[in-house]
């Protein structure tokens, strides 16, 4: 049955397999490139009657190195059927490909993981002719993400920990720098993220408290009426202006340093210098794409560079 974990982990893989970067490391191989993995059929019927699908599989070919065949699922619950298709799965994939295949299965119940992890053995009395192992991606192996400088440097490692530990004693804490983090990208970036996250949560507890953390986010389309425009308001009018002004001075430098622009100390100084909400309101919104911190100041505006 294909559920929405299933779904965001079928596109995380595809379209962000960095996010095996857990995998590369426990396997002692440098981080995965991007650049290095073509999508391949998740199709591994053979006649019919019976139709088989992974969920993604990817061709890792690095220009130098060993090139492999990775088949990723999402796995919900235990599931011996599907343990004798992981077998499947990695034989027909060996023979039609020629190279070796490594499972990786994504799980987020910590009972599932554990389980998924096998080995899975096709044996008669004491003779095993095939074992699989799958290597799992879930809250034993994913870091978790607590630090937004991280989620801002590896989004998909983030969003991936943010599903995995879903369940976790520490998931509010992982769930809210994810959020913290996010909110640096460029608009549609961060949308597709926030999404990438919801959808993976699928009905758990997580997933209503992610909802709460995207409404609390600051808008990103000053003047549209949005959800999260209304709420970042209603933060604009409450407490004192000279406070909010020191906390937007602090957000637009934090973003600058998450981002890795340089900020020199006049540019520090007349941004927390300035106490106008609005100035402050502009400069924020265009330090989420200015290449340099001078650019935050319009040309009306005196330069603190030129000073």
């Amino acid at each position: 049955m294909v559920t929405a974990t299933h779904e965001a982990s079928h596109r995380l893989f595809q379209e962000h397999p960095e996010a095996l970067a857990p995998v590369f490391e426990a396997l002692g191989l440098p981080p995965p490139v991007k650049t290095d993995f073509h999508e391949l059929s998740p199709d591994v019927t053979e006649i019919r009657p019976m139709e088989r699908r992974a969920d993604t599989v990817l061709m890792f070919e690095p220009d130098m190195g060993e090139h492999f065949v990775l088949a990723v699922e999402a796995q919900t619950k235990k599931d011996p059927e599907k343990a004798r298709n992981w077998a499947y799965y990695v034989s027909y994939l060996r023979a039609k490909y020629d190279l070796p295949v490594l499972l990786v299965a994504v799980c987020r119940d910590p009972s599932t993981a554990a389980w998924a992890m096998g080995p899975f053995e096709c044996a008669v009395g004491p003779w095993t002719t095939q074992v699989t192992r799958p290597f799992v991606l879930g809250p034993q192996t994913v870091p978790e993400v607590t630090d937004d400088a991280v989620v801002a440097q590896q989004p998909a490692l983030a969003a991936l920990s943010a599903i995995v530990h879903s369940q976790s004693k520490r998931a509010a804490a992982i769930l809210e720098a994810v959020a913290r983090g996010l909110v640096f990208f460029e608009p549609s970036v961060t949308k597709y993220w926030f999404e990438v996250v919801e959808v993976g949560l699928e009905s758990t507890p997580a997933r209503e408290n992610w909802r709460k953390l995207m409404q609390n986010v600051v808008t990103h389309f000053p003047g549209h009426g949005t959800l999260f425009e209304e709420k970042y308001l209603e933060g604009k009018s409450e407490g004192k202006a000279e406070g909010k002004a020191e906390g937007k001075a602090e957000d637009i430098l934090r973003v600058l340093t998450v981002r890795g622009v340089p900020v020199s100390d006049d540019v520090q100084n007349h941004v927390t210098a300035c106490t106008d909400l609005d100035t402050l309101t502009t400069w924020f919104d265009r330090s989420l794409t200015v290449s340099r911190a001078e650019d935050l100041f319009s040309a009306e505006e005196d330069d603190p560079a030129a000073s």
